[in-house]
């Protein structure tokens, strides 16, 4: 297991920013993919950012990319998600999760631990 909690989520006005954490506690994320999915309520997750283990490549979706960065402190067993320019189809709740391979995953399936979840809140 892989305990994880997220953390840095809350309300927000539109254009505004957040930086949400995830943290492990207890084992280390270093070896670990580790993705963000966020969930609103009455739709699908959809995956949002992920980074591969040592940060050399990383996957945003179409409708993040170049508002979000997702970047990792392996020392501090930290991933972060800075969220810029946010909008008010951005609220949901933000999970965070690791996948203890090399791959890129995009799909949740390819995750084995996530968090409990942040909630996001964008007023406009």
């Amino acid at each position: 297991q892989v305990p994880l909690a997220e953390s840095g989520g809350g309300l927000v006005q539109a254009g505004g920013s957040l930086r949400l954490s995830c943290a492990a506690s207890g084992r280390t994320l270093s070896s670990h993919t580790m993705g963000w999915f966020r969930q609103a309520p009455g739709t699908e997750g959809e995956s949002v950012a992920a980074i591969r283990w040592n940060g050399d490549n990383t996957y945003y979706s179409d409708s993040v990319k170049g508002r979000f960065t997702i970047t990792r402190d392996n020392a501090k067993n930290t991933v972060y998600l800075q969220m810029n320019r946010l909008k008010a189809e951005n609220a949901a709740v933000y999970y965070c999760a690791a996948d203890p391979t090399l791959r890129l995953g995009v799909s949740p399936y390819e995750y084995s631990y996530w968090g409990q979840g942040t909630q996001v809140t964008v007023s406009s």
